[in-house]
């Protein structure tokens, strides 16, 4: 069997199919792969081009794979250049900016309305840097402390200790805070405690559900309170006692809402209160409320303003410990629920179908010899040789089981296609099954040597 000259000049594009077919330039018939159904009209598998006008062709005189003409040499692989990788990955970083932007804006407004509350450092709406400033104006030394154990150390007999947040605090925090009161002689005012610190830092008294009334009148002799008038004391907690000796003011249906019990340590006290709006920038000026909080936090020279941070909220005991969405806000939870429903529609929206998919002929009769060039350079594009290797020994496979009368479900099957082409051939083909069952081709000129020698032996089969 005698090879191909490579040098022949190739076959025209719309050859009819028949015997002249035959004659194209080896490597001709194998472009298209045999599961694509051609476009109405258009010509047979025999009759398209042959896919050197797509794939690299040498002959002995050249150095390097000739470029089929018009195709544009390329040194930067495909997909890897910046305007590719734009395209690809626009979507999802659009979506992740748009996330990332809602994220910050509702992290801004959820900190916004939190920023600094009841901070003596603060000057927003929500902040106590008033009250630090009148009662710093009349002599007291305010301290900002954010652990319970720096709070416990700096309480004594002329310290006031003010607990911001005391439902907030963890077994052992609430066990530093205790014995500060137990041992300091000083006072501690507790803001707006509740049934989960009370039990720990004030035992005889109970909550007594919730006080509707904000502004409400003293009633009670209690010099602070008979001084300081109608105060905002209302609007959270009521308190009840077992204790004969504390004072109870600012009733709301029966039950104080500022009760002051004594200590067991000489001169020192326990002062409940059942709302922060007294302390409040943005309420001070309201009412009586600043001359009730300068009398209760300015007894003693020197306050201890005690801000719990959020460790102090986590308990040692890791059986206790808080998980991270337990951490987040309660908006956050509403914000990724409302998240993932519009992510979820927008992918609902993007992925319907507008109705049942329908055939329409084709505008323009596309040759199955364009189609087979189109797909040839696509393949040389992409360096896919491994696939168009796979494509021209397929086309072979089946076209040779037809000739041989192998059954096209076997035309695949080495054991029922090598035996048949044997006996056909007239001369022994040294490697015919790694010619037609073979590896990869490692170079453009391997594969275009492939399909030569693929176009050789299906012209010999026939013509024997």
């Amino acid at each position: 069997m005698t090879a191909p000259d490579p040098n022949t000049p190739d076959a025209p594009a719309d050859a009819p199919p028949g015997p002249a077919a035959h004659t194209a330039p080896p490597g001709a018939r194998h472009g298209a792969p045999p599961a694509d159904t051609p476009p109405p009209g258009a010509p047979g598998p025999f009759g398209g081009p042959a896919p050197s006008a797509a794939l690299p062709r040498t002959s002995p005189g050249d150095p390097a794979p000739r470029t089929a003409p018009g195709a544009a040499t390329r040194t930067t692989a495909p997909g890897t250049t910046p305007a590719a990788l734009w395209r690809r990955g626009r979507g999802f970083l659009i979506c992740l900016g748009i996330l990332i932007v809602a994220a910050l804006t509702l992290a801004a407004l959820a900190s916004g309305s939190r920023h600094g509350r009841l901070d003596p450092r603060s000057a927003d709406p929500d902040g106590s840097r008033a009250v630090a400033e009148l009662l710093r104006a009349r002599g007291v030394t305010t301290r900002v402390v954010t652990t319970a154990r720096e709070a416990a150390a700096a309480a004594g007999p002329g310290t006031t200790l003010l607990v911001t947040d005391p439902d907030r605090l963890g077994e052992s925090q609430l066990r530093a805070i205790r014995s500060a009161i137990d041992l300091s002689g000083g006072r501690t005012v507790l803001l707006a405690p509740g049934s989960p610190s009370l039990p720990d830092l004030a035992p005889a008294a109970r909550t007594k559900g919730t006080a509707f009334d904000e502004n409400l009148d003293p009633g009670c002799p209690l010099p602070a309170a008979t001084t300081a008038g109608r105060a905002a004391t209302g609007g959270d907690h009521r308190y009840t006692t077992d204790a004969a000796t504390g004072t109870a003011c600012y009733p709301s249906g029966g039950h104080p809402t500022l009760l002051v019990l004594p200590t067991g340590t000489t001169g020192g006290d326990t002062v409940l209160l059942g709302s922060e709006t007294i302390l409040l920038n943005k309420e001070l000026a309201s009412e009586g409320n600043a001359s009730l909080a300068l009398q209760l936090l300015g007894s003693r020279p020197d306050l201890v303003w005690y801000l719990p941070s959020p460790a102090e909220s986590v308990d040692e005991d890791p059986a206790q410990e808080q998980s991270f969405l337990d951490l987040l806000p309660p908006g956050w939870s509403w914000a990724f629920l409302q998240l993932f429903v519009a992510a979820a529609l927008a992918a609902l929206w993007r992925a319907r179908r507008l109705g049942p998919l329908v055939t329409e002929k084709l505008p323009v009769a596309v040759r199955a010899s364009e189609t087979t060039e189109g797909r040839a350079r696509l393949y040389r594009k992409a360096g896919a040789r491994d696939r168009a290797a796979t494509v021209l020994r397929a086309a072979t496979r089946e076209r040779l089981a037809a000739l041989l009368g192998v059954p096209p479900t076997r035309a695949h099957d080495p054991a029922a296609l090598l035996p048949a082409v044997s006996a056909r051939l007239t001369e022994r083909q040294p490697d015919l099954a790694g010619l037609l069952f073979g590896t990869t081709p490692t170079t453009d000129a391997a594969l275009v040597a492939l399909a030569d020698h693929l176009d050789a032996l299906e012209r010999e089969v026939r013509t024997s």
